[in-house]
């Protein structure tokens, strides 16, 4: 099926204007399991500048009718997804579609859930990229905005969500107010039988959305999520002139969703994991209000103003990235999401930057030169490393230069689309910078600046001498057949950096005190001279405002292995964790001393995020696959003393959150399965907390893959827990057992036959693979090379991307593995989405292996 390119987008783009969509759905028989189509009708009016011909874009079950100014086409002329309109002539034109639309399991076009807990169904669209298609015809571009006047008809008691204010009209149908002009992606819907929350604030409707089953725990967030947004919005018109575009504000919390949330005008859809129905952190709800500040800034970075072609994606999500910390640290109760940022969003964005699928924040575009290639940027490149450019952006330019370029540009652009020239035009405006020089250094640029400090002293100075490298993802050990991302070029690259100077607390213990912290620019004229003795730890890119790995001098190094707890403020660790994180991985820290690191420093540590961000790496990297088999026991004897001792200190209550990451912690790398036994019989962890569905499932998923419990147990935990995520978590278990009747038919329900929604698949698939079961399972890593291309050309994107990512044999960190994988790159011709994922995830298996092999030469 083609895909749209560039080219033909800008050609169509020059020849046609679209001025209105029309929209019927009936959604009335959606909730009949047997009926698997949706009837679609809609009315296109637009207008060509000159005599031509272009097409329109439709993935129906069946095309009824089509005509064109009241002339009927033969609906045979349907090829693939593509109807061809010929003989068009300048003017204006009415195109009228009549097709039966297939319902999704994929969370692509329109997504069909039935809830098991009460049997209702619920349906909603994610329209994203080219999946427009799957629910009405359209010229499905980002540059042809249009006003879209939509209704649907559903079945008696539902209710209809859409981009505008929508009225119940009778006979089940619901009709939205016309939008202003948006993007085809834009569009969205959601119909079921919701339970909702809604409010006003400052004259507009707000409201918030859900399944009926999970209403008593959105009725308890209620307030906390409504706060949040109310902060958010009140925030954003402080910051930004033009007012908020749209008529009204509901966020829609939907089943098996696969992004976290998606940016519709006036409808935003969440994934509803963020309705909690088990205890979280306080971690966890300052990453919701997050990503409910990131959708909101959407609605103007994306939604008033839109990018012009999907090279300019980064416009979107780093903007709203960068602006979602930002403004969760302004305007809501959750103070330091800058350190969550750090921990656990850069890493995503140090390690994109680092593959042979890496690309500049801001491609050129001809390396986007179509939809598909367009969907590999959403990763953390686009996301986390633009943010972090945009944040370096504001530490240089300032903050207020920098949002006086942002209102001329919506002033300039709204309800319209732009390019990255436009924006740094914008930029350029507000300020005698050289902005357009800084984009290039910083936007066009791929790979990682590393900043080594080099600190000399001398009587009572001492000196500061800043070594910058830059890593080109080859240097890294680039496996074939990735993509063509630009020539690494940023020994250009400028840093703005804070430097923190640190001296031991001489008052004893592994106390440390800011001397000073001092601001430079990298690269330095000259080295940097301070009065002073020898400091005790120099930290380079204090406070994170940059983009670079950072390496110690050597005497900042054993300062930092041995009293890291003791640097005082919680974004300083932050860098210096993801400092010894960046180390381990380039093989220049033995794993089992990050660990050690961990064992001492961990126990001190007040800031949740860095507690979670340390041991899931520790959990997930260094012990499931930096570790070798034989090494891998003591590496869990170590987190599980850590996770105990952590537990054992918070016996008083005074910190449930992190007596909730030690309980995880302690599940997760369980060698023993009596304590696990003994929790779940009882209910609780002795002092708490009680064992929650998500304790409960984690710790049965944990017993299933030590060989500890059975189909009876876990079904009769699905008998207490019948909520979809109880299915998942039964999924979970049952293909984590160690028994080769279990691995099959979970193999089988996975690449056998399509009946897995995504949400089932990801649980199957992430249960599968269990470090310590190689021998059981190793007969399936050649099949996944097979079986894995022909679901991604079967089922498409979305689970191209969830079974390159979660069902990849990771355990298997050796050279045959590698081989195989490298084979399929160059035979099997994958599908764009799951070659992205296989090059990705075999170089993080060759970074694997020589992180083993250091150690062994080590």
């Amino acid at each position: 099926m083609p895909v749209l390119t560039r080219d033909e987008a800008q050609t169509r783009a020059q020849f046609i204007d679209v001025h209105h969509y029309t929209v019927e759905l009936d959604l009335s028989r959606a909730a009949d399991p047997a009926r698997d189509t949706f009837d679609s009708r809609t009315v296109i009016r637009f207008s060509a500048r000159t005599d031509g011909a272009t097409f329109v874009e439709l993935k129906p079950a069946e095309l009824r009718s089509i005509t064109l100014d009241g002339r009927p086409l033969d609906p045979t002329g349907l090829a693939d997804n593509r109807f061809a309109l010929d003989g068009l002539t300048a003017g204006e034109h009415e195109l009228r579609v009549d097709a039966a639309m297939r319902y999704s399991r994929t969370g692509e076009g329109m997504h069909r859930f039935t809830d098991p807990s009460d049997g209702e169904t619920y349906t909603y669209t994610q329209l994203f990229m080219e999946d427009v298609q799957r629910v009405f015809a359209a010229f499905d571009q980002p540059d042809l905005k249009a006003v879209f006047e939509l209704s649907a008809t559903a079945p008696e008691g539902w209710t209809v969500l859409a981009n505008g204010i929508t009225e119940h009209v009778g006979g089940g149908t619901w009709r939205a107010a016309a939008t202003p002009p948006v993007s085809t992606y834009l569009v969205a819907v959601a119909a079921g039988p919701w339970h909702s929350v809604r409010t006003e604030h400052r004259g507009l409707p707000f409201a918030l959305h859900c399944r009926r089953s999970l209403a008593p725990f959105m009725d308890a967030d209620a307030e906390e999520i409504l706060d949040v947004t109310r902060a958010c919005y009140d925030r954003y018109h402080e910051k930004f002139d033009e007012p908020y575009p749209f008529d009204s504000y509901d966020q829609a919390f939907v089943p098996e969703f696969n992004a976290g949330a998606m940016e519709n005008p006036g409808l935003v859809t969440f994934r509803d994991e963020f309705i909690y129905r088990s205890a979280v952190t306080d971690t966890e709800r300052q990453t919701r209000a997050m990503v409910i500040a990131h959708e909101m800034a959407h609605m103007w970075f994306g939604d008033l103003v839109t990018l012009t072609w999907w090279d300019d994606i980064w416009l979107n999500e780093s903007f709203a990235e960068y602006m979602g910390f930002q403004t969760t640290a302004e305007a809501t109760c959750f103070a330091d999401p800058w350190t969550d940022f750090g921990v656990a969003r850069k890493s995503w964005g140090y390690d994109a930057d680092q593959r042979p699928s890496t690309h500049p924040v801001a491609p050129d575009p001809d390396a986007v030169p179509d939809t598909a290639s367009a969907m590999l940027n959403f990763d953390g490149i686009s996301y986390a490393k633009g943010a972090s450019a945009l944040r370096q952006l504001v530490a240089w330019l300032g903050e207020k230069d920098f949002l006086a370029g942002i209102n001329t540009h919506f002033a300039r652009h709204k309800f319209a689309n732009a390019t990255l020239t436009d924006f740094i035009d914008s930029l350029a405006h507000a300020t005698d910078r050289d902005v357009h020089g800084w984009a290039e250094a910083w936007l066009r640029t791929t790979g990682v600046d590393t900043l080594t400090s080099k600190v000399t002293h001398s009587g009572r100075t001492w000196t500061l001498a800043v070594d910058r490298g830059g890593e080109s993802p080859a240097d890294g050990g680039a496996r074939p057949h990735a993509s063509t991302a630009r020539p690494h070029a940023s020994t250009a690259r400028p840093h703005r950096i804070a430097v923190g100077v640190y001296d031991r607390d001489l008052s004893g213990g592994r106390g440390l005190v800011l001397r000073e912290r001092f601001e430079t620019d990298i690269p330095a004229d000259e080295e940097i001279t301070r009065d002073g003795g020898r400091p005790a730890l120099v930290v380079l890119n204090d406070q994170d405002l940059t983009f670079a790995k950072i390496r110690l001098d050597e005497a900042s190094l054993e300062t930092v292995l041995h009293g890291l707890s003791g640097v005082p403020d919680a974004l300083t660790r932050a860098v210096l964790w993801n400092s010894l994180r960046d180390m381990v991985r380039d093989g220049e820290l033995a794993g089992a001393a990050y660990l050690e690191a961990a064992r001492a420093h961990l126990p001190e540590e007040s800031d949740l995020a860095i507690v979670q961000g340390v041991l899931t790496f520790a959990t997930t990297h260094i012990a499931d696959r930096f570790a070798t088999p034989d090494e891998r026991p003591a590496a869990l004897a170590l987190l599980g003393e850590l996770c105990r001792d952590l537990i054992r200190r918070t016996e008083d209550g005074s910190d449930p959150g992190l007596r909730l990451t030690a309980v995880r912690g302690a599940i997760d790398v369980a060698t023993q399965a009596a304590p696990l036994h003994a929790w779940l019989s009882e209910g609780t962890v002795p002092g708490g907390p009680e064992l929650d569905p998500e304790l409960r499932w984690r710790a049965l998923g944990r017993l299933a893959a030590l060989d500890a419990t059975d189909e009876a147990a876990i079904e009769a935990e699905l008998a207490r827990d019948p909520s979809a995520t109880g299915r998942e978590g039964a999924a979970r278990c049952r293909a984590a057992l160690p028994d080769a009747a279990a691995k099959r038919a979970a193999w089988e329900s996975m690449f056998a036959t399509d009946n897995l929604s995504n949400y089932l698949f990801n649980a199957t698939a992430q249960g599968f693979w269990q470090p310590g079961q190689a021998d059981l399972v190793r007969e399936y890593v050649p099949r996944y090379f097979e079986d894995a291309v022909a679901l991604a050309a079967r089922r498409g994107p979305a689970m191209a991307e969830a079974v390159g990512r979660y069902a990849f044999p990771l355990p298997f960190v050796d050279a045959e593995t590698l081989r195989l994988g490298e084979r399929c790159l160059s035979d099997a011709d994958p599908t764009p989405a799951l070659r992205r994922k296989l090059v990705d995830q075999l170089d993080d298996l060759a970074r694997a292996l020589r992180v083993r092999q250091g150690a062994e030469r080590g």
